[in-house]
């Protein structure tokens, strides 16, 4: 079925470009579906924030996730404040309350008295900050957790691998203190990158080989992100196997925190072509957006984005390379295909662009940053924030 562009397409000559839009129907989409795992699985299913932080659809996303999950202050704070400090209503019609997890490799003292106050969850990296704090984290009455290393490695992303040799991230088996479990009430384990549920039970069944028999002294076990529940081809049924077999064997209860899944394919970014230069054989389309400042994804995975009617290079009768306007020779987002000639002044939609867009972006070059838009249901939008030179002068 691929990426739906239609929404964006009907309004991609109304917004000021480059701008990032996010549309509530696919948005909704995605969490249905995660609302049906939580449902047949009976686990709980938090929103990872370090993918997608666009707190405007926060109580949306509240209706049917459990919570949010935060990788240090800021996020746990922007999390409390607009999601978990206040009950809300379910799609079921029931009053509840988000949870509020953070996980750090390590916390300040500073910000650890602020998250005591703000989350219900705290997720310790080592056994020697789990000592530092457990003190005031029990008297606070927070669900503590360790993260724990099954070194077992997934996937082929180097940089996004915590299990890779040397990992500075959760615990491994040679360094677990099984002398100091007292008042931790979970294990917490975060291995998987935009994976399937094939890739969860191998990783399931390392943990259990490693860490199986610390999971009967515990109440909870956070399977972390990476699950890329929301894509068409996500085995969602091995998945809710997994877990109640997981929940039923233990006695614990399971989390999970994907971040993409949420809203995988549910956000665009639409473009505008500045200027056309040719270099020998390669005709270069300059954007008003940049991989750099934009889409950093583009250049770190590395990841070449969708683009609405486009082609590989050499598919379509036109081919181009696209780039940003940025000083940067590498801001390259990909060579494209197309069916006519693209001139300047045309609008290009780029898809998948609501996660690890918003909140990865940057101003370098002073580049202004795009324009985040909310396209709702019934087809109007609205500009949920724009960003000006101020947004530029105070970073620096």
């Amino acid at each position: 079925m691929g990426i739906d562009y239609r929404a964006a397409e009907a309004v991609k000559h109304e917004v000021a470009t480059p701008c990032y839009i996010v549309s509530e129907q696919l948005l909704r989409r995605n969490l249905e579906v995660l609302r049906h795992v939580c449902d047949e699985a009976g686990c709980r299913i938090l929103l990872a924030q370090k993918a997608f932080s666009m707190y405007y659809y926060y109580p949306l996303i509240g209706k049917y996730l459990d919570g949010v999950t935060a990788s240090g202050l800021y996020e746990a704070r922007l999390g409390y404040e607009e999601l978990c400090k206040r009950e809300i209503t379910d799609i079921g019609g029931k009053t509840k309350r988000c949870e509020n997890h953070v996980f750090s490799p390590a916390y300040t003292e500073a910000h650890m008295d602020e998250l005591l106050d703000i989350c219900d969850h705290i997720v310790f990296n080592s056994f020697g900050q789990w000592e530092k704090y457990k003190e005031k984290a029990l008297a606070a009455k927070k669900a503590c957790g360790i993260r724990i290393n099954p070194a077992y490695s997934t996937q082929e992303h180097a940089i996004y691998d915590p299990c890779a040799p040397g990992s500075r991230l959760g615990v491994t088996l040679e360094n677990f203190r099984e002398d100091q479990l007292e008042g931790l009430s979970g294990l917490h384990f975060h291995c998987l990158c935009e994976q399937n549920a094939d890739a969860l039970a191998a990783t399931m069944k390392a943990v259990e080989e490693r860490f199986g028999k610390y999971l009967y002294q515990m109440k909870w076990l956070n399977l972390g992100g990476g699950h890329h529940i929301t894509r068409e081809d996500y085995d969602v049924d091995r998945l809710i196997a997994l877990v109640r077999y997981v929940q039923n064997r233990y006695g614990i209860q399971v989390y999970l925190e994907p971040g993409e899944a949420v809203a995988l394919n549910a956000g665009f970014l639409v473009a505008e072509v500045l200027e056309m230069v040719q270099n020998g054989s390669v005709v270069n389309a300059i954007l008003d957006t940049s991989a750099a400042c934009h889409m950093p994804d583009v250049l770190e995975m590395p990841y070449r984005p969708p683009l609405c009617g486009s082609g590989e290079a050499g598919d379509k009768a036109y081919t181009y390379r696209l780039g940003g306007p940025t000083c940067l020779a590498g801001d390259v987002i990909g060579d494209y295909s197309f069916d006519r000639p693209l001139c300047v002044g045309d609008r290009l939609i780029f898809g998948d662009m609501a996660i690890y867009s918003m909140v990865k972006n940057n101003t370098f070059n002073g580049m202004p940053l795009p324009d985040i838009v909310a396209l709702k249901e019934d087809g109007t939008w609205e500009i949920v924030k724009h960003f000006g030179y101020d947004d530029f002068k105070t970073r620096l």
